[in-house]
């Protein structure tokens, strides 16, 4: 860890590094430099975007700050950083996305579940099957840092669940056991929100396990996390959205105590952000520079938080 401190005014970067501290990794030759960006005492709320979504459950970021958000319903909607609608795609199948996510081409992918299929919508909003399921229907899904593509999914009987990573089309890595053969995930038609962290690993929020469940990018399972003991978080914790920042740490949405739980890479826990008013948090996504966006499920609100200093 290295503190720098400008120097004369001629030499000073554009950049004000007076007291930021920076991190130091060496992958192989390379040598790595990148701030260590601190948690904010507070967290602040910085807007609420209204979306007029029935049960608002995803969110996903745009590199441009805007966002695509999704509900109960069969549209799709994107809203700039100021609030205002730029375009609603209506789905083919005429039922709810179960999840959004956008891929490295900026194109929108969603999943439903009533025609088990993951769709690609380009910008002129043409519409085609990405990948279509058999004895299986998706549930969440995200794109990862290789440009891969992570896929949760339930067996038609519900009894299974498990993590699929494809490239296009084609399927590469299933991930459903540990080492000793038993689930790694519930097996049942509740929500499982994921997301890769910076290290690979994959997180994800098994809401009816009450559990976070984090494996490395073989798919061998690292630690779950199951909440932290509170004296003002009195009911059990129920995440739903996941997400993961520049510092490799966790944020998980837990909907049943209004909160936000952020852990460490290795599931330690570092604190709630509880303090914005949040209203059954669910869905959740980071823009590129660290901001948070929270989906309200019932007042349909999506709350954009800075929580880094």
């Amino acid at each position: 860890m290295v503190l720098f401190k400008n120097k004369c005014s001629y030499c000073r970067p554009v950049v004000n590094f007076d007291f930021i501290s920076f991190h130091f990794e060496k992958f192989g030759s390379l040598l790595y430099l990148e701030a260590v960006l601190k948690l904010l005492d507070e967290p602040e709320l910085v807007t609420t975007i209204q979306t007029g979504h029935e049960r608002l459950r995803s969110v996903a970021c745009l590199n441009d700050g805007s966002i695509w958000t999704s509900g109960l319903t069969n549209d799709i909607k994107c809203f700039n950083s100021k609030g205002s609608l730029l375009q609603t795609i209506k789905k083919q199948s005429g039922k709810f996305p179960y999840d959004i996510a956008v891929d490295s081409d900026g194109d929108l992918l969603y999943t439903s579940g009533a025609t088990k299929t993951v769709y690609k919508v380009k910008s002129d909003q043409t519409e085609e099957e990405l990948i279509r399921l058999q004895g299986w229907a998706p549930g969440q899904l995200c794109v990862i840092s290789t440009g891969d593509l992570l896929v949760t999914m339930r067996s038609d009987d519900e009894t299974q669940y498990k993590v699929v990573r494809y490239s296009g089309s084609t399927e590469k890595q299933t991930i459903q056991f540990d080492n000793e053969g038993k689930p790694l995930y519930s097996g049942n038609t509740y929500t499982k929100y994921i997301t890769e962290n910076r290290n690979h690993d994959i997180c994800v929020a098994d809401y009816k396990a009450d559990a976070v469940v984090v494996v490395n990018q073989d798919g061998k399972l690292r630690w779950r996390y199951t909440g932290h003991p509170s004296v003002t978080k009195k009911k059990p914790f129920n995440p739903h959205g996941i997400t993961t920042d520049s510092q490799s740490r966790i944020l998980t949405a837990d909907s049943d105590n209004h909160c936000i739980h952020i852990l460490d890479q290795n599931g330690q826990f570092l604190r709630y952000i509880d303090n914005c008013d949040l209203d059954c948090p669910w869905g959740l996504c980071l823009d590129n520079n660290d901001n948070l966006f929270v989906c309200e499920l019932f007042k349909g609100n999506v709350n954009k938080i800075k929580y880094l200093k």
